[in-house]
């Protein structure tokens, strides 16, 4: 998969939570978020989680699905959803397909140790398929409303 900006990405899918498949070729015609984090369950995880999912209405009113991506089972997806009562579905991505192909898996370092984990990342692809705007090295503060903007422009026609 190609992550050039403004290029149609390939088609891709995943299983969600509730049962569902996230698939970019049945998505034709609505913008979509795929916002990549870490871990279920964790503080900086659990807050951005809730960040998009008190704007959900608004995403919705600028025809953007949100999907958050990460590495944990469906089974943990599904309680952490919810728990948190989370507006939108989860990706599952054990084997890192989706990680890998929007190239977010990145060495980390915690306690004096090295690991591959998930960089927290989030991608706008608009309507027609096609990246249009990416952060990386996010910081969850702000960042939702940053990402709301950016859907709400683009679905206005305008630049994101």
């Amino acid at each position: 998969m190609s992550l050039t900006l403004n290029q149609r990405l390939e088609d891709f899918s995943a299983p969600t939570t509730g049962g569902g498949t996230l698939r970019l070729s049945e998505l034709a015609g609505r913008q979509l978020v795929l916002y990549f984090y870490p871990k279920d369950a964790t503080p900086g995880c659990t807050t951005e989680g809730l960040d998009f999912s008190a704007r959900a209405e608004r995403f919705a009113a600028a025809n953007t699905l949100v999907f958050g991506v990460s590495r944990d089972s469906l089974k943990r997806h599904e309680n952490f959803k919810a728990k948190q009562c989370f507006a939108f579905d989860l990706v599952s991505d054990p084997d890192e397909t989706l990680c890998r192909a929007f190239d977010v898996i990145k060495p980390k370092k915690l306690y004096g140790k090295e690991y591959e984990g998930i960089e927290r990342s989030t991608f706008l692809i608009d309507a027609e398929g096609r990246l249009v705007k990416e952060w990386r090295k996010v910081s969850v503060k702000g960042h939702a409303d940053e990402v709301l903007a950016a859907a709400e422009a683009l679905a206005r026609g305008e630049t994101p």
